[in-house]
């Protein structure tokens, strides 16, 4: 367990580091606000590659859905603690080095904004480290690669953080010989409340998602002459 705790807390805060030292050598045109906010992408990337991987493996190793255990989905939420300190406060670097740089603002003021602007985000985070865990582009816009990893985004996130909800109850439909409509009335009621309040964050989340890739298909703003 602390070992796990140690080693995220090396891993996160690690990456982030030798992947902003990397781009500012890589990119002395880039701005600190670019290196660090790629940076904090490629940290995020590899969170939902290590998350996702690790559920693949519990998945695939467990037969009941109710009672098995796997020894990886214990210890990969000690190693995600870490991880989301550091993406409160990566989160917090970014809008720093974005609002420094315009006009030198205040440190008190830029820490106001953050926490205006993020509230649900970090809510979401505070609600991890506490309630879960004792009881997981520079202007390219416009361009294909750009799209093409919006699209991915979404199809991903609604796969992992959505789809998932109704595939657990599918699961238990299976194991129980039930039909999906009745499960939610043969599992406890606390369990159909608990994914309420999981699925509802995520399902805001896609929408703002969607809004934001529609935005993607606009036409580029005409460049005027003169």
């Amino acid at each position: 367990m602390l070992l796990t705790l140690a080693w995220g807390s090396l891993f996160f805060p690690g990456l982030f580091v030798l992947s902003t030292r990397w781009l500012r050598r890589a990119r002395p045109e880039w701005t600190d606000h670019d290196c660090v906010m790629i940076s904090t992408r490629v940290v995020s990337s590899a969170q939902a590659i290590l998350a996702t991987g690790s559920g693949i493996v519990v998945i695939c190793s467990c037969g009941n859905v109710i009672t098995d255990r796997h020894w990886l989905a214990r210890e990969y939420v000690w190693f995600l603690i870490p991880y989301m300190v550091y993406d409160i406060y990566a989160m917090y670097l970014c809008e720093w080095y974005r609002t420094r740089e315009p006009n030198c603002r205040h440190s008190c003021t830029i820490f106001r904004n953050f926490l205006s602007k993020n509230r649900l985000m970090i809510t979401h985070h505070v609600a991890i480290l506490l309630v879960l865990v004792p009881i997981t582009q520079l202007k390219k816009q416009h361009t294909l690669l750009y799209k093409v990893n919006g699209i991915l985004t979404l199809t991903t996130f609604f796969s992992c953080r959505i789809l998932l909800f109704p595939y657990m109850y599918w699961c238990y439909a299976r194991q129980e010989t039930l039909s999906l409509l009745q499960v939610p009335f043969k599992i406890p009621f606390f369990c159909n409340v608990a994914n309420a309040f999981l699925v509802a964050p995520q399902i805001y989340w896609f929408s703002l998602l969607c809004k934001k890739a529609a935005r993607l298909f606009d036409p580029p703003p005409a460049i005027k002459d003169g």
